[in-house]
């Protein structure tokens, strides 16, 4: 036979395209149209519904990036269209096909009830199916003029990111709005073709089903009547019907479809765009559930149901009904998808007991599993939160984004720090927004790492990122694909029923240990400093707000708990966790935003703390420690002068004038407090930190050292820093002054100023305390760099043959060799408060109060000499998506503690991170709780959520050993229980005659302990 492969495929191509797409509603009637511009943002429906219209042209200009336009559009379907399939056709003047970041619109009746949405690739609303002529069509249309913000590839810079200076010139122009004819036999043989071609196009070229479609296709083309392809379409798909009915191989792989749709939380749009989106997409998928009885559609991040709850609650009644019919699947249990890496041990709790709490209260659903696919890698926290939250499966798909090392596995155990492991899968088709392709299905077979072993994965179908979900032509392709030869079988299911298939069918799954590292995107531990900082403020602030409130509770008659309060501010905090807002990847419009509601975050838990105190009693001057160490350090006064404290973990004591060990001397550009001697060059570096304890030299070379990195990623700026940032830099050595400003006895400090770039200066701080080994740099930057990342090395004379960083809930170690390419894509790496390097018998840690990301590596001299260098990387300056991201000031703190143990850097981490208050109070309240025993750490301590008057206290062992200890009340205790995350009883706990309780940690384990009063509750 000869090869006619070029000839048939280009036909079928030609006529698919060019004939029988077009034809799909070939009939069409237009709308009437007319518009109002709502000013600034956006309006409730009955604003817009009361507002004058102005009549619209088909063709004209319209949408200024960020605004509004409502459309009214009127008619009647014609006569002749009775006995058809009718609906509206609208296109706004859609750009591309990605629904997420361009022109979108939720369709209206004239009573405010939503119907649907529409964007590029569902243009459509129902009218009739079949039509009987004369009905009316009577909508109002909100439409959004968002701006597109990747249309040049992230190539450049553009102002459209923030409605401040996106300007206002119109985006779109207006295309179509249609009462049409939806000719079903015309468009199911467009799906038919789509599928056979797709699949044909996947097929080897020497397969016999290859060439069996394209014979089909070529004797079915003879069919279509090129002058009246709807008449001729059925007798076209009658002839494909043989090739669409061959069953698939009893070993062909089975892939589970859930409807999906990624809606980032806030990214190329703010926060309040993703209300509204929030809206179309879900009206769309309550819409597709009517019609195909057998969608599932999985939907995770509790916080958009709740801006649906509150905004549209006809959407919310359908969603609600979906539920109940098993269509719509609540998954993930967390507040947002949040980062994977940057929130802390207890955020990362709370963004499982807020969400699960959720749909549990609304839906009586309690979610199995984490759905987190586009989160930058995932903590080795992660699987013992999650099985603490009452989960039995971990999701993910960003992984497949690797840069170096293909990720070994699609389904596997992944086991924790702590030892907890969980059942994870990782979709080999390599996307959460599926389609059904004929790519995308050849793609899962060819990636599936498991052949063998196992025959299923999972495929997450619908447009995403910003929205859209499933179409009813993905629906159509999964129908063909249920059981069609040369592909995988399809089934949409829901996840719960494809973890359990996996999981009886791969018990045995391989097993990975230790974090999941994506090796790209590193720089979003670093990008939008403020943000970041803001989080991580946040963070304690809540911790210091429940701790003197659950103090305050107990202690202060007449004080209340506040509930509410807490829980607005825990999610307000939460929802900016999602994983573009914290990891520094969204427009400029979202993280001014962030930065201000950090403030308002800031203001309201301060004044929450301060009422707190206030209620323990007036008189006298007391420290307060939010700790979970004893400390004993200088603090500040309400006058400004420096004072020596001595305060008990997680209490309070009066501020006396308890004398330091030995006070701070100052010689010239040398600071000593007895047990650490400072050195300052004159050009502001640390020529030397001799550690007087050990007798020991503690830098290799000069500390401090400030360096400036061009930083230019092949691509995503904002996300992204590449191993050859390493090759271009200048260190900052030309110090404008170094100047003593604090001589003793309780602080010495020196101040190095330097201006360099364009125009950026940085003033730095540099100071030691009385009675702590502590080195402290107070940093002021104001920073105008463009596409550079300023970094402060440690080089320290340590062989350390690994790393170790905080992580929620304890620490992950890492090599400091590049062994392996593995090792090697390593090369930037995130730390909560500190990272420490050591070798037998010293460490030093290297801790700070906000930022996240670091490199460490080694050196090694001709004598075997090894110097192990850390380097915090302080901040960036990408132009993409944000072209003034992190311009501006910035003040934190990082610091330099020789001679640590990972105890002492625990201990240290949390001392920088909550410093110690003063205020005034009167009496001495008993620590609400105590922990005698090395390793036990509390790191949170409030009332129950029940309002039962219980108190909750969450431990754990922060070493990464076996730890023991004996828990104290600082109330009488009726009784104990080991609770989930959610609060709920696990066990009992036997309380000691003397009102104790014994805890037993194996390393990094999370125990969590409801305490019953003995008094009534209040």
């Amino acid at each position: 036979m000869h090869d006619e492969r070029r000839r048939i495929e280009e036909r079928v191509q030609r006529l698919h395209t060019q004939r029988i797409k077009p034809a799909i509603h070939a009939d069409s009637v237009p709308l009437e149209v007319s518009a109002w511009q709502a000013p600034g943002e956006p309006v409730s429906f009955e604003e817009a519904a009361s507002a004058s219209y102005e009549p619209f042209a088909r063709g004209t200009s319209w949408g200024p990036p960020w605004g509004t336009t409502w459309f009214r559009m009127s008619g009647h379907v014609p006569a002749s269209f009775a006995g058809r399939r009718v609906e509206a056709v609208i296109d706004l003047g859609f750009v591309g096909d990605w629904p997420g970041n361009q022109a979108e619109a939720l369709v209206h009746l004239r009573d405010g009830t939503p119907l649907k949405a529409v964007n590029p690739l569902n243009q459509y609303v129902p009218i009739a199916r079949p039509a009987e002529g004369g009905e009316r069509v009577d909508y109002l249309v909100e439409a959004a003029s968002n701006p597109d913000i990747l249309a040049d590839g992230f190539a450049r810079p553009t102002p459209l990111g923030d409605v401040l200076t996106a300007g206002d010139r119109p985006l779109y122009t207006f295309r179509r709005a249609d009462i049409a004819v939806l000719d079903e036999h015309v468009w199911h043989l467009d799906l038919d073709l789509q599928v056979l071609r797709e699949l044909m196009q996947e097929l080897g070229e020497h397969d016999p089903r290859r060439h069996e479609i394209m014979h089909a296709l070529d004797r079915a083309m003879d069919l279509l009547d090129l002058d009246d392809i709807s008449g001729s379409a059925a007798a076209v798909r009658d002839a494909l019907k043989p090739v669409l009915a061959k069953p698939a191989h009893a070993s062909a792989h089975r892939i589970s479809g859930v409807g999906h749709a990624h809606i980032d939380t806030a990214w190329l749009w703010p926060i309040r765009e993703t209300r509204r989106k929030t809206s179309r997409t879900f009206s769309n998928v309550t819409s597709l559930a009517e019609e195909y009885e057998e969608f599932v559609f999985a939907c995770s991040q509790a916080q958009q149901y709740e801006w649906v709850r509150d905004g549209y609650p006809h959407v919310w009644a359908r969603i609600k009904e979906s539920v109940k019919k098993g269509q719509w699947a609540p998954v993930g249990g967390m507040w947002v998808e949040a980062d994977g890496n940057l929130p802390g041990g207890e955020a990362l709790a709370r963004q499982l007991v807020h969400g699960k709490r959720f749909f549990l209260e609304h839906f009586g659903i309690e979610t199995k599993g984490v759905w987190l696919p586009d989160s930058f890698g995932y903590t080795a926290a992660y699987p013992q939160l999650a099985k603490l939250a009452g989960n039995e499966w971990f999701l993910t798909q960003k992984i497949s984004w690797n840069q170096t090392n293909p990720f070994p596995h699609h389904t596997f155990w992944w086991e924790g720090i702590d030892g907890t492991r969980i059942f994870t899968h990782f979709p080999p088709i390599d996307t959460y927004n599926a389609r059904f392709s004929g790519e995308e299905m050849s793609r899962a077979v060819r990636n599936y790492s498991e052949k063998g072993a196992a025959t299923r994965s999972l495929a997450p179908f619908g447009w995403g990122d910003g929205g859209g979900g499933p179409t009813r032509e993905i629906m159509e392709r999964a129908r063909r694909l249920k059981n069609l030869e040369g592909s995988p079988k399809v089934e949409i299911e829901h996840p719960d029923a494809f973890f359990a298939k996996a999981r009886a069918e791969y018990p045995d799954a391989p097993v990975w240990v230790g974090e999941l590292y994506l090796e790209l995107h590193r720089a979003t531990y670093t990008s939008q400093a403020r943000t970041k900082q803001g989080n991580r403020r946040s963070e304690h602030r809540l911790r210091e707000a429940e701790l003197w409130a659950t103090t305050a509770a107990l202690h202060a008659p007449g004080y209340t708990y506040p509930y509410e309060k807490l829980d607005r501010l825990w999610k307000t905090v939460l929802l900016h966790q999602f994983h573009d807002i914290l990891p520094g990847s969204s427009i400029a419009w979202v993280h001014r935003e962030a930065e201000a509601a950090y403030a308002r975050v800031a203001r309201e838990l301060e004044d929450l703390t301060a009422e707190a105190v206030a209620a323990l009693g007036a008189g006298g001057t007391r420290v307060f420690n939010t700790s979970p160490f004893a400390r004993a350090e200088v603090v500040r006064t309400p006058e400004g002068t420096a004072a020596y404290a001595e305060v008990p973990a997680n209490g309070s004591a009066p501020l006396t004038d308890a004398e330091p060990p030995r006070p701070v001397t100052v010689d010239g550009r040398v600071l000593d407090n007895g047990l650490v001697r400072v050195r300052v060059a004159e050009d502001g570096t640390l020529s030397s930190l001799h550690d007087l304890r050990a007798d020991r030299e503690v830098l290799a070379e000069p500390g401090n050292l400030l360096r400036l990195h061009t930083d230019l990623p092949n691509c995503w700026d904002a996300w992204d820093i590449d191993k050859h940032y390493k090759n271009r830099y200048t260190d900052l050595l030309d110090a404008e002054s170094v100047t003593v400003v604090e001589e003793g006895p309780l602080v010495g400090a020196i101040r190095v100023t330097r201006s360099f770039g364009k125009g950026s200066k940085i003033t730095q701080t540099i100071r030691v305390r009385a009675g702590s080994p502590r080195v402290d740099f107070e940093t002021d930057i104001d920073w105008h760099e463009a596409e550079k990342i300023l970094k402060a090395a440690f080089p320290v004379d340590l062989r350390a043959p690994y790393s170790s960083a905080e992580i929620q809930f304890g620490h992950v170690q890492r090599p400091t060799h590049t062994n392996t390419s593995w090792e090697a894509a390593r090369f930037e790496v995130s730390g909560h408060r500190w990272v420490h390097i050591g070798e037998p018998g010293y460490g030093v840690a290297i801790l700070n109060d906000s930022t996240y990301g670091h490199d460490v590596s080694r050196t090694v001299g001709e004598d075997g000499r090894t110097t192990t260098t850390v380097r915090l990387s302080l901040v960036r300056a990408p132009r993409v998506p944000d072209p003034g991201a992190d311009q501006g000031r910035h003040r934190f703190t990082y610091s330099l503690l020789p001679g640590a143990e990972i105890a002492d850097a625990v201990a240290e981490g949390y001392a920088l991170n909550l410093p110690l208050r003063v205020a005034g109070a009167a009496g001495a309240p008993e620590p609400v709780v105590s922990v005698d025993g090395e390793g036990v750490t509390v790191e949170a301590v409030k009332l129950a959520d029940d309002r039962s008057g219980d108190v909750v206290v969450r431990l754990y062992e922060s070493r990464g050993g076996r730890a023991g200890g004996v828990l104290r009340t600082g109330f009488p205790l009726a009784g104990a229980l080991v609770t989930d995350l959610l609060e709920r009883p696990l066990e009992d706990v036997d309380t000691a005659a003397d009102g104790t309780v014994s805890v037993a940690l194996r390393p990094f384990q999370i125990l969590t302990l409801r305490l019953r009063r003995a008094e009534a509750s209040f």
